[in-house]
Formats: structure tokens, C-alpha cells, sequence
């Protein structure tokens, strides 16, 4: 059965959590060390409720599993996680006249890379902001999702430091583009 796109719920939070771990511990290894996985487990695989709230956050769903998620929003806050970026106010609404929509917290939990299911999400995630009004798309990329985001037009424009609250650091890329293209 192929896997189903649709909009995550409040009750999905303990399950996306989980994705979002087990994602961390499988896919950052080729691109962090230990300690910098382990923190990223912690604190970057944490649901930030307002995106299920807002109902822009997707998940994808096999015979009642979910096996990937992410979504975007229309709030100030760039990435997952308790760490907040310079300027980051989570529950500020962006104008979607003068800033980009945000790309949040995309996950694929192991063995379902390289099947198209982020691509999906970032695509519907496009187009919603799109449809919301907002003309581009920014975020803040763990290295490991850099190859994804490029692929889907997505420019870097400079590295950011993402500090978790443990003290450890991981090197991020902000990155933008335009909803269309």
C-alpha cells in the first residue's frame, strides 16, 4: 500500500516524535559526531504543537504507521526543537507580503529515504504557502537534509550555528527559495 499524505493531529504527537528521533539516529551519523547526534536526538526531534495546531504540519501514513513528516509555517520560529534562532518568536505570524513561509522539522524515519515522501511534503508545503499568499520559502538545514533541499531548488545563503539548550552545536545552512520553481 503506498504511503498517504495528510495532515498530522494532536494524537499523532507521540508517534511523529518517534520518527523524528529514530530520523536523527539514522540519518545524522554521516554528518555529525556522537555527542552532536545524540543532543539532536534530544532537542531537534521534539514536535512543535503550534505546526499540528495550525494544521500545516503533514505526516505520511502506511497501514496506520507514519513513516515521514514536516510541513511549514507561517510563524517566526526557523527550525524544530527548543533552540531558537536569532529573531526567532515562535508564535509571531510572518507577513506573508514582506517574509518567507518557514520549512519545519522534516523527517523520514529509516528505510523510507530516497522514496519521494519529503519531496511530497515540500512540494504540498509550497503550495499551501503559495495559496496562504507568501512568494518564498526559507530554512534552517541539518547537513544531512542540505542534499534534499538543494534538490528541490532550495540555495544556501550562509551557515548558522544551531546551540541546543545542552550546549552542543551543530552546523546548519540557511536556505531559501521561491515557492514556484
Amino acid at each position: 500500500m503506498p504511503p498517504v499524505l495528510r495532515t498530522a493531529r494532536p494524537e499523532d504527537a507521540a508517534t511523529i516524535e518517534e520518527v523524528m528521533r529514530r530520523s536523527v539516529l539514522t540519518h545524522f551519523p554521516a554528518y555529525y559526531d556522537e555527542r552532536q547526534t545524540a543532543s539532536a536526538a534530544r532537542f531537534t526531534a521534539r514536535l512543535d504543537p503550534m505546526l499540528v495546531d495550525d494544521g500545516t504540519y503533514l505526516v505520511h501514513e502506511v497501514d496506520g504507521e507514519i513513516v515521514s513528516c514536516g510541513g511549514w509555517s507561517r510563524r517566526a520560529k526557523l527550525f524544530a526543537g527548543p533552540a531558537d534562532a536569532e529573531g526567532d518568536d515562535p508564535v509571531r505570524t510572518i507577513d506573508p507580503a514582506t517574509e518567507p513561509a518557514r520549512i519545519r522539522a522534516m523527517f523520514v524515519r529509516e528505510g523510507w529515504a530516497r522514496r519521494g515522501l519529503a519531496r511530497e511534503i515540500l512540494q504540498r508545503s509550497a503550495d499551501d504557502a503559495a495559496r496562504a499568499g507568501f512568494g518564498s520559502l526559507v530554512l534552517v538545514a541539518t547537513l544531512a537534509g542540505v542534499p534534499l533541499y538543494r534538490a528541490f531548488g532550495f540555495a544556501g545563503r550562509e551557515t548558522v550555528p544551531i546551540v541546543h539548550p545542552d550546549g552542543v552545536e551543530l552546523e546548519g545552512l540557511l536556505m531559501d527559495r521561491a515557492v514556484s520553481g
